[in-house]
């Protein structure tokens, strides 16, 4: 290395002194330099060519986090379009649960009021079907009073005799009274709402 660059000064040093030893080497600097503007141009070619790749693939990059971009805005738009509704759809729901609890509030009380008022039916026609038997038994008991015998004599001899004078003249026979009894025992049962049993 330490000779070539020795050469090289020496050479330098002829030049410069106008030496006529000195051979010019301009065809081989020419060929240098021609060497180094096609490694140069093969290097710009090339970096040219990676970087128009290195564009290509960041426009098809670019295009599709655009193309994720519009779908992401798209879904964004169609979520919150969609949680409106759910808003919407919620407080109805809040409106109807809240018309519901107070629809059943209402009729809890009304179920209150309708078993206390059936209680109080149901003590009133206990009451009155034990009153109705009490009739029954009263008016079965007085048609057997009357139908006795002893009874028939009782109520004949407290009738004026067909030939006397009275305001109002009345004949009674055991046939008629048993007919007349008959009838209004009748007549007190349909009322009572039981079927005819005598």
């Amino acid at each position: 290395a330490q000779q070539g660059a020795s050469e090289d000064r020496r050479e330098l040093l002829a030049f410069l002194s106008g030496s006529s030893s000195y051979a010019p080497a301009s065809g081989e600097i020419v060929g240098i330099l021609k060497q180094m503007s096609d490694e140069m141009l093969a290097d710009y070619n090339s970096a040219t060519e990676a970087e128009m790749s290195a564009i290509k693939v960041f426009e098809e990059l670019m295009a599709a986090k655009k193309k994720e971009k519009q779908l992401a805005s798209e879904a964004i738009e169609k979520k919150t379009a969609r949680i409106a509704e759910l808003g919407i759809a919620l407080a109805e729901k809040a409106n109807d649960l809240e018309d519901t609890q107070e629809a059943l509030a209402a009729d809890k009380q009304f179920i209150a009021n309708m078993e206390e008022t059936c209680k109080k039916k149901k003590e009133e026609w206990e009451e009155r079907c034990k009153l109705r038997a009490e009739e029954l038994q009263a008016l079965a008991e007085t048609i057997k009073i009357l139908n006795d015998d002893d009874a028939l004599e009782l109520f004949k001899s407290t009738l004026p005799s067909p030939g006397a004078s009275s305001f109002v003249q009345v004949q009674v026979t055991a046939a008629i009274a048993k007919s007349r009894a008959a009838s209004l025992l009748k007549e007190g049962l349909r009322f009572a709402g039981v079927s005819e049993r005598v």
